[in-house]
Protein backbone atom coordinates (compact mmCIF):
# COMPACT_ATOMS: atom_id res chain seq x y z
CA UNK A 1 0.00 0.00 0.00
CA UNK A 2 1.51 3.30 -0.38
CA UNK A 3 -0.34 6.02 1.19
CA UNK A 4 -0.89 9.56 1.00
CA UNK A 5 -1.26 12.48 4.01
CA UNK A 6 -2.65 15.73 3.79
CA UNK A 7 -2.66 18.08 6.41
CA UNK A 8 -4.26 20.92 7.26
CA UNK A 9 -3.65 21.93 10.96
CA UNK A 10 -5.85 21.34 13.55
CA UNK A 11 -5.67 20.78 17.24
CA UNK A 12 -3.66 17.76 16.66
CA UNK A 13 -0.69 19.73 15.29
CA UNK A 14 -1.39 22.53 17.66
CA UNK A 15 1.77 24.18 19.98
CA UNK A 16 0.49 25.91 23.15
CA UNK A 17 2.82 28.56 24.57
CA UNK A 18 1.61 29.60 27.73
CA UNK A 19 -1.28 29.42 30.72
CA UNK A 20 -3.38 31.92 28.30
CA UNK A 21 -3.73 29.06 26.04
CA UNK A 22 -2.38 30.82 23.47
CA UNK A 23 -1.46 28.61 20.46
CA UNK A 24 -0.30 28.34 17.10
CA UNK A 25 -0.43 25.19 14.68
CA UNK A 26 2.64 23.87 13.78
CA UNK A 27 4.17 21.38 11.98
CA UNK A 28 2.43 18.51 11.02
CA UNK A 29 3.17 15.48 13.50
CA UNK A 30 1.44 12.64 11.41
CA UNK A 31 4.53 11.71 9.73
CA UNK A 32 6.89 11.20 12.53
CA UNK A 33 4.31 9.81 14.28
CA UNK A 34 3.60 7.14 11.42
CA UNK A 35 7.63 6.46 11.63
CA UNK A 36 7.76 5.72 15.54
CA UNK A 37 4.65 3.71 14.99
CA UNK A 38 7.16 1.61 11.91
CA UNK A 39 4.63 1.36 9.67
CA UNK A 40 6.27 -1.21 6.90
CA UNK A 41 4.09 0.92 3.64
CA UNK A 42 5.37 3.92 1.54
CA UNK A 43 3.71 7.15 2.65
CA UNK A 44 4.31 11.03 1.87
CA UNK A 45 3.27 13.99 3.72
CA UNK A 46 1.66 17.10 2.01
CA UNK A 47 1.23 19.93 4.07
CA UNK A 48 -2.22 21.49 2.33
CA UNK A 49 -2.51 24.29 5.21
CA UNK A 50 -2.00 25.35 8.99
CA UNK A 51 -5.31 25.89 10.06
CA UNK A 52 -7.15 25.87 13.11
CA UNK A 53 -11.17 24.10 11.06
CA UNK A 54 -13.13 26.94 12.61
CA UNK A 55 -11.04 29.28 10.41
CA UNK A 56 -11.29 27.16 7.17
CA UNK A 57 -13.42 28.45 4.43
CA UNK A 58 -14.82 26.74 1.07
CA UNK A 59 -11.76 28.35 -1.12
CA UNK A 60 -9.83 26.33 2.08
CA UNK A 61 -11.81 23.39 1.18
CA UNK A 62 -11.24 23.94 -2.57
CA UNK A 63 -7.80 23.43 -1.75
CA UNK A 64 -8.09 20.08 -0.11
CA UNK A 65 -10.47 19.14 -2.88
CA UNK A 66 -8.13 19.44 -5.86
CA UNK A 67 -4.95 18.06 -3.83
CA UNK A 68 -6.62 14.62 -2.94
CA UNK A 69 -7.94 14.63 -6.44
CA UNK A 70 -5.00 15.06 -8.12
CA UNK A 71 -3.41 12.56 -5.63
CA UNK A 72 -1.67 9.28 -6.90
CA UNK A 73 -2.49 6.72 -4.83
CA UNK A 74 -5.76 5.59 -3.90
CA UNK A 75 -5.52 5.73 -0.20
CA UNK A 76 -5.79 9.10 1.39
CA UNK A 77 -5.27 10.21 5.21
CA UNK A 78 -6.29 13.70 6.08
CA UNK A 79 -5.51 15.24 9.45
CA UNK A 80 -7.75 17.90 9.92
CA UNK A 81 -9.26 20.03 12.85
CA UNK A 82 -12.22 18.52 14.30
CA UNK A 83 -14.94 21.48 14.30
CA UNK A 84 -15.07 21.48 10.46
CA UNK A 85 -13.74 17.74 9.91
CA UNK A 86 -17.66 16.71 8.84
CA UNK A 87 -18.11 19.55 6.42
CA UNK A 88 -14.83 18.65 4.36
CA UNK A 89 -15.72 15.33 4.49
CA UNK A 90 -19.11 15.79 3.11
CA UNK A 91 -17.17 17.98 0.32
CA UNK A 92 -14.59 15.09 -0.61
CA UNK A 93 -17.42 12.61 -1.34
CA UNK A 94 -17.71 13.64 -5.12
CA UNK A 95 -14.19 12.08 -5.71
CA UNK A 96 -13.95 8.35 -7.01
CA UNK A 97 -12.13 5.38 -6.57
CA UNK A 98 -10.21 6.35 -3.57
CA UNK A 99 -10.38 5.39 0.08
CA UNK A 100 -10.22 8.76 1.70
CA UNK A 101 -10.02 8.69 5.63
CA UNK A 102 -10.35 12.18 8.18
CA UNK A 103 -8.89 12.30 11.38
CA UNK A 104 -7.25 14.42 14.02
CA UNK A 105 -7.67 14.92 17.70
CA UNK A 106 -9.06 16.72 20.27
CA UNK A 107 -5.97 17.11 22.16
CA UNK A 108 -2.95 18.04 20.61
CA UNK A 109 -0.12 15.77 20.13
CA UNK A 110 2.31 17.38 21.86
CA UNK A 111 0.27 16.42 25.05
CA UNK A 112 1.66 13.61 27.39
CA UNK A 113 -2.33 12.23 27.29
CA UNK A 114 -3.78 12.63 23.59
CA UNK A 115 -5.71 10.58 20.95
CA UNK A 116 -3.61 11.64 18.15
CA UNK A 117 -1.60 8.29 17.92
CA UNK A 118 -4.80 6.29 18.69
CA UNK A 119 -7.07 8.42 15.39
CA UNK A 120 -3.99 8.07 13.32
CA UNK A 121 -4.03 4.19 13.88
CA UNK A 122 -7.62 3.66 13.59
CA UNK A 123 -7.20 5.71 10.77
CA UNK A 124 -4.58 3.92 8.71
CA UNK A 125 -6.45 0.68 9.67
CA UNK A 126 -9.53 1.77 8.00
CA UNK A 127 -8.04 2.88 4.63
CA UNK A 128 -6.38 -0.34 4.20
CA UNK A 129 -9.96 -2.27 4.65
CA UNK A 130 -12.91 0.25 4.02
CA UNK A 131 -14.30 0.22 0.01
CA UNK A 132 -13.31 2.90 -1.80
CA UNK A 133 -15.30 6.65 -0.48
CA UNK A 134 -14.80 9.15 2.70
CA UNK A 135 -14.72 8.55 5.98
CA UNK A 136 -14.16 10.07 9.74
CA UNK A 137 -12.11 8.01 12.17
CA UNK A 138 -12.51 9.24 15.81
CA UNK A 139 -12.63 7.92 19.17
CA UNK A 140 -12.23 4.35 17.62
CA UNK A 141 -15.09 4.57 15.13
CA UNK A 142 -15.70 4.91 11.68
CA UNK A 143 -17.81 7.23 10.02
CA UNK A 144 -19.17 7.35 6.39
CA UNK A 145 -18.90 11.18 5.80
CA UNK A 146 -22.66 12.26 5.29
CA UNK A 147 -23.62 10.10 8.56
CA UNK A 148 -21.10 11.80 11.03
CA UNK A 149 -21.03 14.77 13.38
CA UNK A 150 -19.51 16.41 16.27
CA UNK A 151 -20.99 16.73 19.29
CA UNK A 152 -19.88 19.38 20.86
CA UNK A 153 -21.67 19.20 24.45
CA UNK A 154 -20.31 16.12 24.87
CA UNK A 155 -16.94 16.52 22.31
CA UNK A 156 -16.60 13.20 20.55
CA UNK A 157 -18.01 11.93 16.94
CA UNK A 158 -21.33 10.31 16.46
CA UNK A 159 -23.43 9.17 13.89
CA UNK A 160 -26.53 11.61 12.76
CA UNK A 161 -28.94 9.62 13.61
CA UNK A 162 -27.13 8.89 16.80
CA UNK A 163 -27.38 12.77 18.14
CA UNK A 164 -29.60 13.58 20.47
Amino acid sequence: MKLDVFTTGGTIDKIYFDKKSEFAVGDPVVGSLLESMGVTFEFTVNQLMRLDSLDMTDEDRAIIYAGVSAANSSHVLITHGTDGMAETAAKLTAIQNKTIVLTGSLQPAAFAHNDAVFNIGCAVGAIQSLPPGVYVAMSGRIFAAKNVVKNTAENRFEAIAEKH
